[in-house]
């Protein structure tokens, strides 16, 4: 079932995660030195905007977890529930890969305009742009999550309602 709320929480991550992706990608290009005595030299733009990318990369995460909830499945379980809690499940650990990795790369990124550096190694490998490309793609995720998840509960909810009461017989003795 389709709520405002929940178009509400789906608009909300994505714009956290676009901004960030946004962020992360100036930060790249605010970083690229014109000559070589310039990368050596760290820039406060690239570092601000890299700890913004990663700020809000973390807080979509927290609230795509919080607004999503936890459809607990253990491996057994896994193989026997129903399409659409297996495929929440493997959105939701997609996002928690592609949140890491992302993480990870807009922190080696932003660390690097940090401080002054003997040579531009870490400015060369992108590390800022794909932290915010996967920004992008932890956004797209984390939309299929909550789709999924809340399909999976509607489904478990209506499964539950649907069920019959078991009577037990209680045998009458004479």
């Amino acid at each position: 079932m389709v709520t405002i709320g929940g178009i509400i929480v789906c608009l909300l991550i994505a714009a956290l995660d676009i901004a960030a992706a946004i962020l992360g990608i100036q930060a790249e290009g605010s970083q690229n030195p014109g000559n070589l005595s310039e990368c050596r030299e760290p820039s406060q733009d690239a570092f601000r905007r890299g700890l913004g990318a990663i700020a809000m990369l973390v807080i979509a995460h927290i609230l795509i977890n919080l607004f999503g909830g936890c459809l607990c499945t253990c491996c057994e379980e896994f193989e026997r529930s129903s399409s659409t809690k297996q495929i929440s499940m493997v959105c939701l650990v997609s996002t928690w890969i592609v949140v890491s990795v992302g993480f990870l790369t807009l922190v080696i990124g932003t660390m690097s305009n940090s401080k002054s550096r003997s040579s531009c190694g870490l400015i060369h490998l992108h590390f800022l742009s794909v932290g915010g490309i996967l920004c992008f793609l932890h956004a797209l995720l984390c939309a299929a999550y909550y789709v999924s998840s809340s399909a999976a509960k509607d489904e478990a909810a209506k499964d539950e309602a649907a069920s019959p009461i078991p009577l037990t017989v209680v045998p009458h003795e004479s």
